[in-house]
Protein backbone atom coordinates (compact mmCIF):
# COMPACT_ATOMS: atom_id res chain seq x y z
CA UNK A 1 0.00 0.00 0.00
CA UNK A 2 1.18 3.34 -1.15
CA UNK A 3 2.15 6.00 1.82
CA UNK A 4 -0.18 8.75 2.41
CA UNK A 5 2.76 11.41 2.18
CA UNK A 6 6.18 11.62 -0.15
CA UNK A 7 8.85 13.47 1.44
CA UNK A 8 11.00 14.63 -0.72
CA UNK A 9 14.68 16.04 0.61
CA UNK A 10 17.43 16.73 -1.82
CA UNK A 11 20.77 17.13 -0.74
CA UNK A 12 23.69 18.61 -1.81
CA UNK A 13 27.15 19.30 0.79
CA UNK A 14 25.05 20.25 3.71
CA UNK A 15 25.10 16.90 5.83
CA UNK A 16 25.84 19.16 8.93
CA UNK A 17 21.76 19.83 9.12
CA UNK A 18 20.69 16.53 7.31
CA UNK A 19 20.35 14.90 11.06
CA UNK A 20 18.46 18.02 12.24
CA UNK A 21 15.64 17.93 9.27
CA UNK A 22 15.56 14.14 8.89
CA UNK A 23 14.38 14.36 12.63
CA UNK A 24 11.55 16.67 12.24
CA UNK A 25 10.62 14.03 10.17
CA UNK A 26 11.18 11.28 12.28
CA UNK A 27 8.80 13.19 14.54
CA UNK A 28 5.61 13.95 12.86
CA UNK A 29 2.96 12.45 14.46
CA UNK A 30 1.25 11.70 11.39
CA UNK A 31 3.32 8.35 10.72
CA UNK A 32 1.79 6.86 7.11
CA UNK A 33 5.02 8.66 5.18
CA UNK A 34 7.97 7.77 2.74
CA UNK A 35 10.99 9.96 2.67
CA UNK A 36 12.91 9.87 -0.17
CA UNK A 37 16.79 11.63 0.77
CA UNK A 38 18.40 12.83 -2.73
CA UNK A 39 22.00 12.81 -2.60
CA UNK A 40 22.68 15.39 -5.76
CA UNK A 41 26.70 14.05 -5.86
CA UNK A 42 27.42 15.58 -2.41
CA UNK A 43 31.32 15.68 -1.57
CA UNK A 44 30.67 15.57 2.05
CA UNK A 45 29.39 13.03 4.47
CA UNK A 46 25.57 13.18 3.35
CA UNK A 47 25.65 9.17 1.65
CA UNK A 48 26.87 8.18 5.07
CA UNK A 49 24.47 10.67 7.32
CA UNK A 50 21.76 9.27 4.47
CA UNK A 51 21.96 5.30 5.04
CA UNK A 52 22.58 6.05 8.99
CA UNK A 53 19.00 6.97 8.83
CA UNK A 54 17.57 4.32 6.20
CA UNK A 55 18.94 1.73 8.77
CA UNK A 56 17.17 3.64 11.73
CA UNK A 57 13.50 3.62 9.71
CA UNK A 58 12.74 1.68 6.63
CA UNK A 59 10.48 4.44 5.69
CA UNK A 60 13.36 6.45 4.55
CA UNK A 61 15.00 6.12 0.86
CA UNK A 62 18.33 7.07 -0.27
CA UNK A 63 19.33 7.60 -3.67
CA UNK A 64 22.21 8.92 -5.04
CA UNK A 65 22.79 10.97 -8.55
CA UNK A 66 25.48 12.69 -10.13
CA UNK A 67 25.43 16.92 -9.26
CA UNK A 68 22.54 18.51 -11.29
CA UNK A 69 21.30 21.20 -9.39
CA UNK A 70 18.35 21.38 -7.02
CA UNK A 71 15.31 21.21 -9.31
CA UNK A 72 17.44 18.20 -10.85
CA UNK A 73 17.47 16.31 -7.48
CA UNK A 74 13.62 17.78 -6.19
CA UNK A 75 12.89 15.98 -10.24
CA UNK A 76 14.32 13.17 -8.97
CA UNK A 77 12.45 12.57 -5.97
CA UNK A 78 9.18 13.21 -7.88
CA UNK A 79 10.26 10.43 -10.20
CA UNK A 80 10.42 8.00 -6.84
CA UNK A 81 7.50 9.37 -5.03
CA UNK A 82 4.64 6.88 -4.84
CA UNK A 83 2.55 9.41 -2.40
CA UNK A 84 -0.90 10.86 -2.28
CA UNK A 85 0.59 14.07 -1.25
CA UNK A 86 3.77 15.52 -1.88
CA UNK A 87 6.28 17.49 0.80
CA UNK A 88 9.14 19.44 -0.43
CA UNK A 89 12.03 20.22 2.41
CA UNK A 90 15.39 21.40 1.63
CA UNK A 91 18.09 19.11 3.32
CA UNK A 92 18.57 22.74 5.83
CA UNK A 93 15.14 22.87 6.79
CA UNK A 94 12.71 21.30 9.33
CA UNK A 95 9.25 20.93 10.04
CA UNK A 96 7.13 21.04 12.73
CA UNK A 97 6.26 17.40 14.21
CA UNK A 98 2.08 18.24 13.89
CA UNK A 99 2.89 19.71 9.89
CA UNK A 100 0.95 16.44 8.58
CA UNK A 101 -1.16 15.85 10.91
CA UNK A 102 -2.82 19.51 11.22
CA UNK A 103 -2.78 19.41 7.26
CA UNK A 104 -4.65 16.47 6.72
CA UNK A 105 -6.78 16.51 10.17
CA UNK A 106 -9.75 17.83 9.28
CA UNK A 107 -13.03 15.77 7.63
CA UNK A 108 -12.00 17.38 4.30
CA UNK A 109 -8.84 16.66 2.57
CA UNK A 110 -7.87 19.84 0.30
CA UNK A 111 -5.20 19.17 -2.44
CA UNK A 112 -3.09 22.03 -1.21
CA UNK A 113 -2.53 22.98 2.27
CA UNK A 114 -0.31 25.71 3.42
CA UNK A 115 1.44 26.68 6.58
CA UNK A 116 2.56 30.02 8.19
CA UNK A 117 6.44 29.65 8.25
CA UNK A 118 9.27 30.96 11.01
CA UNK A 119 13.34 31.77 9.99
CA UNK A 120 15.70 29.78 11.88
CA UNK A 121 18.44 31.71 12.53
CA UNK A 122 21.51 30.88 14.94
CA UNK A 123 19.60 28.61 16.62
CA UNK A 124 17.18 30.80 17.36
CA UNK A 125 13.21 30.96 15.50
CA UNK A 126 12.32 34.43 14.04
CA UNK A 127 9.17 35.53 12.30
CA UNK A 128 8.90 34.82 8.36
CA UNK A 129 9.71 37.98 6.41
CA UNK A 130 5.72 37.80 5.32
CA UNK A 131 2.68 35.99 6.91
CA UNK A 132 1.20 34.06 4.07
CA UNK A 133 -2.47 35.55 3.06
CA UNK A 134 -5.21 33.26 1.83
CA UNK A 135 -5.86 35.93 -0.85
CA UNK A 136 -1.84 34.91 -2.03
CA UNK A 137 -2.82 31.47 -2.79
CA UNK A 138 -4.75 32.11 -6.14
CA UNK A 139 -3.37 32.09 -9.58
CA UNK A 140 -3.21 35.71 -10.55
CA UNK A 141 -2.12 36.41 -6.45
CA UNK A 142 0.78 33.89 -6.92
CA UNK A 143 1.65 35.59 -10.50
CA UNK A 144 1.28 39.32 -9.48
CA UNK A 145 2.89 39.14 -6.03
CA UNK A 146 5.76 36.91 -6.13
CA UNK A 147 8.82 38.34 -4.76
CA UNK A 148 6.64 41.99 -4.73
CA UNK A 149 4.66 41.31 -1.64
CA UNK A 150 5.69 38.30 -0.48
CA UNK A 151 7.34 34.31 -1.25
CA UNK A 152 6.46 30.92 0.84
CA UNK A 153 8.62 28.71 1.31
CA UNK A 154 8.25 25.71 -0.60
CA UNK A 155 8.47 23.71 2.35
CA UNK A 156 5.22 25.43 3.64
CA UNK A 157 3.15 23.28 1.09
CA UNK A 158 1.57 20.02 1.49
CA UNK A 159 0.67 19.08 -2.32
CA UNK A 160 -1.84 16.77 -4.08
CA UNK A 161 0.07 14.40 -6.44
CA UNK A 162 -2.63 15.37 -8.92
CA UNK A 163 -1.83 19.11 -8.77
CA UNK A 164 1.98 18.27 -9.76
CA UNK A 165 1.07 16.10 -12.52
CA UNK A 166 3.13 16.50 -15.76
CA UNK A 167 5.15 18.83 -13.70
CA UNK A 168 8.48 19.34 -13.33
CA UNK A 169 11.64 21.53 -12.45
CA UNK A 170 13.18 23.52 -14.72
CA UNK A 171 16.61 22.44 -14.61
CA UNK A 172 17.80 25.55 -16.34
CA UNK A 173 16.83 27.95 -13.39
CA UNK A 174 19.16 28.77 -10.11
CA UNK A 175 16.09 30.54 -8.51
CA UNK A 176 12.62 31.10 -9.06
CA UNK A 177 11.80 27.55 -9.97
CA UNK A 178 9.84 27.18 -6.89
CA UNK A 179 7.42 30.11 -8.09
CA UNK A 180 7.08 28.43 -11.51
CA UNK A 181 5.93 25.56 -9.42
CA UNK A 182 3.68 27.68 -7.24
CA UNK A 183 2.24 29.05 -10.51
CA UNK A 184 1.68 25.24 -11.87
CA UNK A 185 0.02 24.14 -9.10
CA UNK A 186 -2.63 27.20 -8.84
CA UNK A 187 -3.37 27.55 -12.39
CA UNK A 188 -6.56 26.29 -11.91
CA UNK A 189 -7.19 28.03 -8.29
CA UNK A 190 -7.60 25.32 -6.18
CA UNK A 191 -8.87 24.95 -2.40
CA UNK A 192 -6.42 26.22 -0.45
CA UNK A 193 -5.70 25.25 3.55
CA UNK A 194 -4.39 28.32 4.96
CA UNK A 195 -3.02 27.09 8.75
CA UNK A 196 -2.12 30.10 10.83
CA UNK A 197 0.71 28.30 12.35
CA UNK A 198 3.99 28.30 11.48
CA UNK A 199 4.72 24.67 10.95
CA UNK A 200 7.57 24.93 8.39
CA UNK A 201 11.22 26.69 9.43
CA UNK A 202 13.52 27.98 7.10
CA UNK A 203 17.08 28.25 7.51
CA UNK A 204 18.77 31.48 7.04
CA UNK A 205 22.44 31.05 8.33
CA UNK A 206 24.74 34.22 8.85
CA UNK A 207 27.55 31.95 7.07
CA UNK A 208 25.10 30.69 4.27
CA UNK A 209 25.96 31.96 0.73
CA UNK A 210 23.44 30.88 -1.30
CA UNK A 211 21.38 32.37 -4.43
CA UNK A 212 19.29 34.27 -2.69
CA UNK A 213 21.66 36.82 -1.09
CA UNK A 214 22.88 37.91 -4.70
CA UNK A 215 20.25 40.29 -5.77
CA UNK A 216 21.97 40.57 -9.40
CA UNK A 217 21.87 37.17 -9.92
CA UNK A 218 17.78 37.19 -8.62
CA UNK A 219 16.98 39.42 -11.21
CA UNK A 220 18.71 37.64 -13.93
CA UNK A 221 16.94 34.35 -13.20
CA UNK A 222 13.21 36.08 -12.62
CA UNK A 223 13.91 37.75 -16.48
CA UNK A 224 14.51 34.60 -17.62
CA UNK A 225 11.55 33.26 -16.54
CA UNK A 226 9.33 35.73 -18.95
CA UNK A 227 9.65 33.43 -21.67
CA UNK A 228 9.00 30.67 -19.98
CA UNK A 229 5.83 31.98 -18.38
CA UNK A 230 5.20 33.43 -22.36
CA UNK A 231 5.20 29.97 -23.85
CA UNK A 232 3.38 28.20 -20.68
CA UNK A 233 0.29 30.91 -20.05
CA UNK A 234 0.48 32.85 -23.09
CA UNK A 235 0.93 36.59 -23.73
CA UNK A 236 -1.72 37.92 -21.38
CA UNK A 237 -0.39 36.37 -18.44
CA UNK A 238 3.48 37.51 -19.48
CA UNK A 239 2.40 41.01 -20.77
CA UNK A 240 0.21 41.85 -17.27
CA UNK A 241 3.23 40.61 -15.08
CA UNK A 242 5.46 42.59 -16.96
CA UNK A 243 3.44 46.09 -16.74
CA UNK A 244 2.51 45.00 -12.66
CA UNK A 245 6.23 44.71 -11.76
CA UNK A 246 7.89 47.93 -14.07
CA UNK A 247 4.64 49.92 -12.47
CA UNK A 248 5.13 48.41 -9.08
CA UNK A 249 8.78 49.32 -8.99
CA UNK A 250 8.79 52.55 -10.41
CA UNK A 251 6.65 53.20 -7.64
CA UNK A 252 9.11 52.20 -5.41
CA UNK A 253 11.70 53.66 -6.84
CA UNK A 254 9.85 57.04 -7.01
CA UNK A 255 8.74 56.68 -3.21
CA UNK A 256 12.58 55.93 -2.22
CA UNK A 257 13.88 58.84 -3.99
CA UNK A 258 11.05 61.22 -2.53
CA UNK A 259 12.27 59.84 1.06
CA UNK A 260 15.80 59.99 0.05
CA UNK A 261 14.91 63.59 -0.59
CA UNK A 262 13.13 64.20 2.64
CA UNK A 263 16.16 63.13 4.93
CA UNK A 264 19.08 64.91 2.67
CA UNK A 265 17.05 67.79 2.33
CA UNK A 266 17.83 67.71 -1.48
CA UNK A 267 21.26 68.21 -0.69
CA UNK A 268 22.91 64.96 -2.06
CA UNK A 269 20.77 64.99 -5.50
CA UNK A 270 21.75 68.56 -5.89
CA UNK A 271 25.79 68.13 -5.31
CA UNK A 272 25.61 64.62 -7.59
CA UNK A 273 24.02 66.85 -10.78
CA UNK A 274 26.53 69.80 -9.83
CA UNK A 275 29.67 67.29 -10.14
CA UNK A 276 27.52 65.70 -13.00
CA UNK A 277 27.55 69.05 -15.29
CA UNK A 278 31.25 69.80 -14.16
CA UNK A 279 32.14 66.78 -15.71
CA UNK A 280 30.21 66.66 -18.17
CA UNK A 281 31.66 70.98 -19.31
CA UNK A 282 35.35 68.87 -18.99
CA UNK A 283 34.06 66.68 -21.25
CA UNK A 284 33.04 69.05 -23.33
CA UNK A 285 36.09 71.60 -23.40
CA UNK A 286 38.50 67.97 -24.38
CA UNK A 287 36.28 67.31 -27.38
CA UNK A 288 36.63 70.62 -28.68
CA UNK A 289 40.61 71.38 -28.32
Amino acid sequence: MNPKISVIVPCYNQAVYLDECLQSVLDQTFQDWECIIVNDGSTDQTEETAIKWTEKDKRFIYISKKNGGLSSARNAGLEKASGEYIQFLDSDDMIHREKFSKSLSGTKEYPLAVSQFTIYKNHTQHPGYNRVEQNFLSFEGIVLGWDLKFSIPIHCALISRKLLEGFRFDITLKSCEDWLMWIYITQNNPEVLLINEPLAHYRKEDNNSSMSSDLYKILQQRIKIFPILKKLYGDEIHDKLVYHIIEVRSTQFIQQRSEFNKITGGKAISSYLALKRYYYNLFQKKNKK
